[in-house]
């Protein structure tokens, strides 16, 4: 199934965390976006990881929408240079317009905020809400803890081999990219049993 769209949706944090090799990750993703045809949205920041992407992107001559809520304009430092900035009432209605315009999400080093998302978006794809690809770009093993969790979770028959397949991880953004693009949704029939995992 791949990608449905050309539009990416990019979690990731409003800082640009303890090491350079974060922001570079994320202005790599960025220059990937930009050289395969695809497009971003984002929530919108100007600052951090959120910001070096979104930078890559215009820099490149790419295609940026970004979504942040009223009430985070001032304090995420929205961005004003993107391609499109809209402005949504609610957190809620921030991740539902993303998820809406997005054919694939990749998740960057972040926080609680990028952690919810990233989260939010696989646990909508385990019910079948959307069969849209989702990835983590694990730049310095940043989310090598939450891979292990993950693992932990199948082994203790919380979640089935086969949904947590759908996190993809890669270290590299083209290779995300491409097991993005090469992507195929679990064909689970009933995602909750208890016999089975």
């Amino acid at each position: 199934m791949g990608l449905e769209t050309s539009v990416i949706c990019v979690f990731a944090g409003a800082s640009p965390g303890a090491r350079g090799a974060y922001a570079k990750a994320a202005r790599a993703l960025g220059e990937e976006l930009v050289s395969r045809g695809l497009d971003l949205v984002y929530g919108g920041s100007k600052v951090g990881l959120m910001g070096a992407v979104a930078d890559a992107v215009l820099e490149g001559g790419g295609r940026v929408t970004g979504v942040i809520p009223n009430a985070l304009v001032a304090k995420e430092v929205a961005h004003e240079g993107l391609t499109e900035l809209r402005v949504v009432a609610s957190m809620h209605e921030r991740k539902a317009l993303m998820a809406e315009l997005a054919g694939g999400f990749i998740a960057l080093p972040g926080g609680m905020g990028t952690l919810e998302e990233l989260l939010e978006i696989l646990t909508w794809s385990q019910l079948g809400f959307h069969a849209k690809p989702s990835g983590l770009l694990n730049a310095e093993g940043y989310y090598d803890g939450l891979v292990e969790f993950f693992d932990h979770l199948v082994r203790e028959r919380f979640v089935k081999e086969a949904h947590r397949a759908m996190a993809l991880v890669e270290a590299d953004p083209g290779l995300l990219l491409d097991a993005m693009s090469a992507y195929v949704p679990p064909r689970v029939a009933k995602w909750l049993d208890a016999s089975s995992t």
